[in-house]
């Protein structure tokens, strides 16, 4: 299976482990990426809160790329693919639009003409790959493990435009994770917003989120957090100290990127899948499934 690959911006700057991660993991799918090493980012929400009209010309272009290539695009970031899916919508319901956005990417010698669809690891992993496909790859059972799922906003939302998952009672996530052999830990606040998109704005509020998330996945018996998203990493693990400051409790909780959990069912060493590289260390959880 071919993909035109978007990693985003994310997955190359502060978490570099969730690419390697991916690369490492994708043979053993059979999954072939095809990264798309001059697409723009995806805005990550905010541009088209300011400027709808460009941020879908970035998203348009990184579009017609994966066109070109005629594949499906696939990212690992559900913002990233939440933004993608939303400016591809529009510019697939709309000819006049679209013609408008090519007219900006003509010069640079691109034109998107609305046939590719964006996809997200995740599910790839339940659509294409299948959960029984996956149970058969594993190597490593996660037995004993207690995993918490953090699906996030754009992994799930808006249901019109995500169409994989529902909002509410979401399971795809909690499926993955049984297949490799874990336990899934519910809790109210796999669902909800991380904090991540005020961080800048009301910082103190941002970790409050994140901390009361870690907290009640601690309280509820998770060894360990999994996400499909970057940026709820970063909040949920490289703040996570600050966020711990900020609900006054010693969270200590290991924050894993999907393609990690995968890859440990996987029988992929560890510092291939960039286990080392996270600030709430992660050798907990190594100690229970290695």
């Amino acid at each position: 299976m071919r993909y035109a690959y978007f990693p985003g911006c994310v997955s190359k700057g502060n978490c570099p482990e969730l690419n390697q991660s991916t690369r490492a993991i994708a043979p053993l799918l059979g999954l072939e990426l095809v990264e798309l090493k001059e697409a723009p980012c995806s805005g990550s929400g905010v541009i088209n809160s300011q400027n709808p009209v460009l941020a879908d010309t970035y998203n348009a272009k990184t579009l017609a790329m994966a066109e070109e290539l005629g594949l499906s695009l696939l990212t690992i970031c559900s913002t990233c693919v939440g933004c993608l899916r939303k400016s591809n919508r529009r510019l697939k319901a709309d000819d006049g639009y679209r013609e408008q956005v090519n007219s900006v990417l003509k010069p640079g010698g691109r034109s998107y003409h609305g046939s590719v669809d964006v996809t997200h690891l995740l599910y790839v992993i339940l659509q294409e790959v299948g959960l029984e496909k996956l149970r058969s790859l594993v190597k490593r059972p996660l037995s004993g493990l207690k995993v918490a799922p953090f699906y996030g906003c754009y992994i799930l939302r808006p249901a019109e435009v995500m169409g994989f998952d529902d909002p509410g009672h979401p399971t795809s996530l909690d499926r993955v994770i049984e297949a490799l052999g874990a336990q899934p830990v519910d809790y109210s606040g796999k669902t909800r917003c991380c904090g991540f998109p005020i961080a800048l704005e009301n910082e103190p509020a941002s970790m409050r989120m994140a901390g009361r998330h870690i907290g009640e996945a601690k309280d509820n018996g998770a060894d360990c957090m999994v996400t499909p998203c970057p940026l709820c990493h970063m909040n949920l693990d490289l703040q996570q100290p600050k966020a711990g400051k900020i609900v006054q409790r010693d969270l200590n909780m290991p924050v894993l990127h999907l393609p990690q959990l995968v890859g440990l069912a996987l029988g992929v060493d560890p510092r291939q899948l960039g286990l080392g590289k996270h600030i709430v260390s992660t050798a907990p959880v190594l100690q229970k499934v290695t």
